[in-house]
């Protein structure tokens, strides 16, 4: 059910792109009891002058390997399970594709159960 936009600079590999999908998909798989095969994930490639952000903000040291990630999910993990994503999230995509856990912004979008409809017209949760 989880719904992934990715949002990075432009000039990434096939394969860095591919380890940045992976690695969220199994960091989400693993802390926040997403099914198998609920995989829908999307990135965005932006140029310089369309990706802007703050490179100390919280005094986190980011840099242009920022990757921005939102997730759009059902309103029904607990704080724990929200704080185990981000730190399995980090871990993961540190190894593959080797993002430093500075460049990793996550933010999540809560909805209700009624909001998602996967194809046919129907509201699958409902």
């Amino acid at each position: 059910m989880p719904l992934v936009r990715i949002a990075l600079r432009r000039g990434k590999s096939p394969k860095y792109l591919a380890g940045l999908r992976n690695g969220i998909y199994r960091a989400m798989r693993e802390t926040f009891n997403v099914p198998e095969n609920d995989r829908f994930i999307l990135i965005s490639q932006h140029d310089a002058e369309e990706f802007d952000y703050d490179p100390s903000y919280m005094d986190i040291a980011r840099g242009d390997d920022l990757v921005i990630v939102q997730i759009a999910c059902n309103n029904s993990r607990t704080v724990e399970q929200k704080q185990a994503l981000y730190r399995r999230m980090a871990e993961v995509l540190a190894v593959d594709p080797g993002l430093r856990p500075e460049d990793l912004f996550i933010n999540l979008l809560e909805t209700g159960k009624e909001n998602w409809s996967f194809g046919n017209g129907i509201a699958q949760y409902v």
